[in-house]
Order: structure tokens, then C-alpha cells, then sequence
């Protein structure tokens, strides 16, 4: 099967081009490497160096390589970057998948997967862990953004008869994640822990989150190709984390002493979060098998060899 993946640069992406190329299927990435890497890319896989906002780019690429799947990863994934500049936060991550969108509908691509996120999409949720069936009520424009896409698919489904599948992801973590980046809490706190230097903490430290590792998510990205309907999954644990137990928890893997830095509650983050993934247990056999404690040893020794630092000491 050949499959087209936005995004294939980055840190879920490349995982997910990996488990394909892994499985015997063909990989087309696009990606334009604004925050993607090179040296994430699979050496199996076939580069486009195109942004998903160029329309006629988009449209050139799926018309000559005529994929069966596009699994649409790229995206802007900064919350606060959404609420300072949702205008360009739209452009990439609603206009993005509209030009997917379009040209998969009109070049017989036979299936569309989209990257949701489900803290986002929920917002605030009064039940957790959320199902999808939770009115979602997006507090962020990044949110708003991630539920116009879906609804877009289902668009696209209504209209043109293309078929999709959404993942809601909870937040993703492991290896390749990038520490610069404002969702990737856990390579934040282990590159500053392994330098000796003092992490921060927006809040109290009780904000919760639900945390899934990128092995598990490439997995279930695996598993949606098998899937022949139509639907929304939420891939996460179901488990809340607070912040200071992400805190401990690679303090202990580092062997760091010392104690984070506490600043005041940002705006626009949702207070706490977990998605349930029983939809997906029961329909793609998917269930996350890494344990947090586990997967958090896994960002370590990752950023660990980035920085040159021995690991363990």
C-alpha cells in the first residue's frame, strides 16, 4: 500500500512513516522541515519538501504519486502560538487540511486519516477520562482549529465519499520529541534535569494530562489501515498525570536532587485532561502498553545521547 504522510519529518510522524515502511508498505512524506528534521526521515521513504498551506504543491504531489492512504500529521501544535497568532495557527491546520482534504477526494485516494487532539477538541471536560461522544468545547484556537478539521472530514465523507478515520491523540511522548517545543513537557524537563538546571512548572503542579507513548501511538496508526469504517478514537491511557508526577518521575530517572520552579497558570491550557480509549480497545484492538514510569526512561536516554551527557551516571 502506498501511503502519504504530512508531517513525516516530526516527532509522531516519523514514527508512524517507520511502523509503515516496517509493515511493507510504501511511505511518501511531505513535510516542509520547519520543525520536522532530516535525520528523522526514514532513508525508505520518498521526500517532498512542500508546505500543506501550498495548495498546487499539494495537488502536484498526490496527482503523481496517486497514494491510497493520506495520514495528515503535519500540523502547528503550539497552544500558545494559536492565541497569539490564530490566524496563521488556521492557515496550517485548517487550510493545510483542506487542500489535503480536496486533492485526496479528487485524486481516488481511498482512505484519510486525521490527526485530532483530544485534550484540545474537549477542552475543559466535566467527564474524564472523556469519550468521544463528550460535546467537545475547545479552549483554545488550536483546539478549535484540530474540531473544524474533523468536521471538515466528515465533509469530505458527506460529500465526496471519502472515507476517514480521526485519532484524537492525548499527549504523546518519547523519543525524537523536541524540548524547544511548547507541548513536549517530559524532553523539557529531562534535557534541563541532565544539565542540572531547574525546570519550570506553569501552576500549582496538580494540572493533569494524559500521557501516551509515540511507540504505542505509531501502533494504533498501524492498526486504523486494517479498519474499513468510518470514525473518531481517542488514542491515549485513560490515566491522569499531574505535572509534579512528570516531575518526579524524571527526576528519578536522571537522579536529579533538585526542585522545580513554580510560575502562575497560562491561559488557554485546559486544566486537566484524559481521554478514554475503550472505543479503540474494542474497535482497532488497540490498547497503550507502555507504562508511564517506563516510557519516561525512554525520553531520558534519548535527550541523554542529543546532549552527549553519559546515561546512566
Amino acid at each position: 500500500m502506498k501511503i502519504l504522510v504530512t508531517g513525516g519529518a516530526g516527532f509522531i510522524g516519523s514514527h508512524v512513516v517507520d511502523n509503515y515502511i516496517d509493515a511493507g508498505h510504501e511511505v511518501v512524506v511531505v513535510d516542509n522541515l520547519s520543525t520536522g528534521s532530516r535525520e528523522n526521515i526514514n532513508p525508505a521513504a520518498k521526500l517532498y519538501e512542500v508546505d500543506v498551506r501550498d495548495r498546487a504543491a499539494i495537488w502536484e504531489v498526490i496527482e503523481s504519486e496517486r497514494p491510497e492512504v493520506v495520514n495528515h500529521h503535519a500540523a502547528q501544535v503550539n497552544v500558545r502560538a494559536s492565541l497569539d497568532d490564530p490566524a496563521s495557527d488556521a492557515e496550517i491546520n485548517v487550510l493545510g487540511t483542506l487542500n489535503l482534504l480536496d486533492a485526496a477526494a479528487k485524486n481516488a485516494v481511498k482512505r484519510f486519516i486525521f490527526i485530532s487532539s483530544g485534550g484540545a477538541v474537549y477542552g475543559d471536560a466535566e467527564k474524564i477520562p472523556t469519550p468521544e461522544d463528550y460535546p467537545p468545547k475547545p479552549v483554545s484556537h488550536y483546539g478549535a482549529a484540530k474540531l473544524a478539521g474533523e468536521h471538515y472530514c466528515h465533509v469530505y465523507y458527506a460529500v465526496y465519499s471519502l472515507p476517514y478515520v480521526v485519532l484524537r491523540y492525548a499527549n504523546v511522548y518519547g523519543p525524537r520529541q523536541d524540548p524547544k517545543g511548547e507541548a513536549g513537557v517530559t524532553a523539557i524537563f529531562a534535557q534541563l534535569m541532565l544539565q542540572e538546571q531547574r525546570p519550570k512548572i506553569f501552576g500549582d503542579g496538580t494540572k493533569t494530562r494524559d500521557y501516551v507513548h509515540v511507540s504505542d501511538v505509531a501502533r494504533a496508526n498501524l492498526l486504523v489501515l486494517k479498519y474499513q469504517g468510518v470514525g473518531v478514537f481517542n488514542i491515549g491511557t485513560g490515566r491522569q498525570i499531574t505535572d509534579r508526577e512528570v516531575f518526579d518521575a524524571i527526576a528519578v530517572a536522571v537522579g536529579y536532587k533538585g526542585e522545580p520552579e513554580y510560575t502562575p497558570f497560562r491561559p488557554g491550557e485546559v486544566r486537566h485532561s484524559a481521554v478514554d480509549p475503550s472505543l479503540a480497545a474494542r474497535e482497532l484492538g488497540w490498547r497503550a502498553e507502555i507504562k508511564f514510569e517506563e516510557g519516561v526512561r525512554s525520553v531520558v536516554e534519548y535527550q541523554a545521547r542529543k546532549l552527549g551527557i553519559p546515561w546512566p551516571q
